[in-house]
């Protein structure tokens, strides 16, 4: 079987890493840029939970309106939030079309 690679990346994988860079955690969202959550990835029930009653849970749009030091400040669903670097990185997302 032939198989392209490049960087010794079959373009199979290269496809799968394509698609992994365009689902990422809030910290590498660009601003005013609305991305859709997909997922809170925590074992931790209380962040969870926390995050859900900011509104924060699969499927609602956010948009990070700026990040000063290690806090971001949030949009969603029309009300602004400041969260720190670390509920920032369990906070999976994926760009709007």
């Amino acid at each position: 079987m032939d198989c392209v690679y490049s960087r010794n990346i079959p373009i199979a994988d290269m496809r799968v890493e394509r698609s992994n860079k365009e689902r990422t955690n809030l910290t590498e969202a660009e601003i005013n840029r609305e991305y859709i959550i997909k997922e809170v990835r925590s074992t931790d029930h209380e962040l969870r939970n926390f995050l859900f009653t900011l509104g924060c849970y699969e499927g609602e749009s956010v948009t990070v309106i700026s990040v000063l030091g290690d806090n971001y400040i949030i949009s969603i669903k029309d009300a602004r939030y400041s969260i720190d670097i670390d509920l920032a990185e369990v906070i999976i997302i994926d760009k709007c079309n």
